[in-house]
């Protein structure tokens, strides 16, 4: 009997961008599209800013890429 069943992974991408939280998310997205195949869904795991001088400086994301394993 054959089983269709699928198998998923996911791995932690942290990226970061000088603009928003947004940007860094597509940053990282994209990124991980380049290494990746299969990618069926992300997830925000963290988001966390880099202050200097009483400004943001950086907007940092931890993503929990979602992929489909090939078989």
């Amino acid at each position: 009997m054959k089983s269709d069943g699928r198998v998923a992974r996911i791995t932690e991408v942290i990226a970061g961008s000088p603009k928003s939280f947004e940007d860094a998310i597509i940053i990282g997205f994209r990124r991980a599209s380049k290494t990746l195949r299969g990618i069926t869904g992300l997830r925000v795991k963290e988001q966390r800013a880099r202050v200097e001088d009483g400004k943001i400086v950086e907007f940092r994301v931890t993503l929990e890429v979602i992929f489909i394993l090939e078989s």
